[in-house]
């Protein structure tokens, strides 16, 4: 199920080019936030993150309508993106709203179990917690745009179909980790390749200098031409990462619905007479 996806996502961005819209802008936000971090500080560039990343959201969520009707123009991904906004933007808050609270609560618990929340401790209880919840609450945007759940609506649906399928929810976790890496792994290369003369004098160093060199050391050893094939390799990662993973998620969140439906229509049994009820 998780491969089929795959590939019916592979297939889907050589076809609707505007799939792309949402890399192009994102890579375009990696770049920009990158340099601007660079040439103005993290004070700045903190407060445009999140500007940003309202603006991509109108994107990938016209992305997914455009994948929910099987097709469509610019002014129907816009259009989409901006009708199913808020479905898509409230889950989310929501979801970072019972994160906060939850890990408040834990920490009060601790306390009063007489242990000290040491940075080891919270980091064990942040992973224990956040990771299953993203797991179980990832296709809430998925099920908003393509079966029009409202808020609460979206993120049970995205949890009942986690649950009722783990092996292939992780089968496609894997698959979309793999396919990270690879385009993370390929594209470090080409930035290695491209800045391979600057670079060069790390080879010589032992692992005492290893160990104490800092990025603001590497960011004066590679340059300001370091600096611009830094933003291209971003823009290349946000280009390619946002629509195979935005692409791949609405396809097999469409073909695990698909199966969830199958089943249920199965289930059911026949009377006396012969004649099937549905349970």
């Amino acid at each position: 199920m998780a491969v089929e996806s795959f590939r019916e996502a592979i297939r889907l961005l050589t076809q609707m080019p505007l799939l792309w819209v949402p890399g192009l802008l994102g890579g375009m936000i990696a770049a920009a936030v990158w340099l601007l971090y660079h040439f103005t500080g993290a004070f700045f560039t903190g407060r445009l993150i999140l500007l940003f990343g309202l603006v991509l959201l109108v994107a990938v969520v016209g992305a997914l309508v455009l994948l929910r009707d099987k097709g469509g123009d610019f002014r129907a991904l816009i259009h989409g993106g901006f009708r199913y906004y808020f479905r898509v933007l409230l889950p989310f808050l929501v979801i970072i709203f019972m994160l906060v609270i939850l890990f408040i609560l834990l920490t009060i618990t601790l306390g009063f179990t007489g242990i000290t929340p040491d940075p080891a401790t919270l980091s064990i209880v942040v992973i224990c917690v956040l990771i299953p919840t993203l797991m179980l609450t990832f296709f809430f945007d998925t099920a908003a745009v393509f079966e029009d759940k409202k808020v609460f609506a979206s993120i049970q649906r995205s949890i009942d179909l986690v649950s009722g399928n783990v092996g292939a929810v992780l089968a496609f976790y894997l698959i979309s980790a793999l396919a990270s890496v690879a385009v993370i792994f390929g594209l470090m290369m080409v930035w290695e390749i491209a800045l391979f003369e600057k670079l060069e004098p790390l080879t010589g160093f032992n692992e005492t200098q290893m160990a104490a060199f800092t990025p603001e050391e590497l960011m004066t050893m590679i340059g300001p031409d370091g600096i611009w094939v830094t933003a291209a390799v971003l823009f290349l990662s946000g280009l390619i990462l946002i629509p195979l993973l935005t692409t791949y998620k609405a396809c097999f969140f469409t073909t695990l619905s698909r199966g969830q439906i199958s089943i249920r229509q199965e289930s059911g049994e026949y009377d006396s007479k012969g004649r099937w009820y549905k349970y």
